[in-house]
């Protein structure tokens, strides 16, 4: 087992219930966000998530939608939020 096995092992998977918005670029890049219960204004604005990967530790990665594309419904990866910068 090498040490990314490693480092997986024991974390858990997307619930097949639950809705998501897949993480691209950035220094979150891949990771799932679970958005279950937001609505859709609430993703249309996009998220500030707290990270120690910024150019500022202990700040924030900003993921924003990409106006007009499209979202699926119901449960599983709903749509994807991209990079946009990093905030103190």
């Amino acid at each position: 087992m090498n040490g990314d096995e490693q480092l997986l092992r024991g974390r858990p998977g997307p619930l097949p219930w639950q809705t998501y918005a897949a993480l691209v670029g950035g220094p979150l890049d891949g990771l799932l966000l679970d958005i279950h219960g937001w609505r859709t204004e609430e993703v249309d604005d996009g998220v500030a998530l707290s990270t120690e990967l910024t150019r500022w530790p202990g700040g924030r990665a900003l993921y924003d939608p990409r106006p007009g594309e499209p979202r699926a419904l119901g449960p599983g990866v709903s749509c994807r939020l991209y990079y946009s910068g990093d905030a103190p």
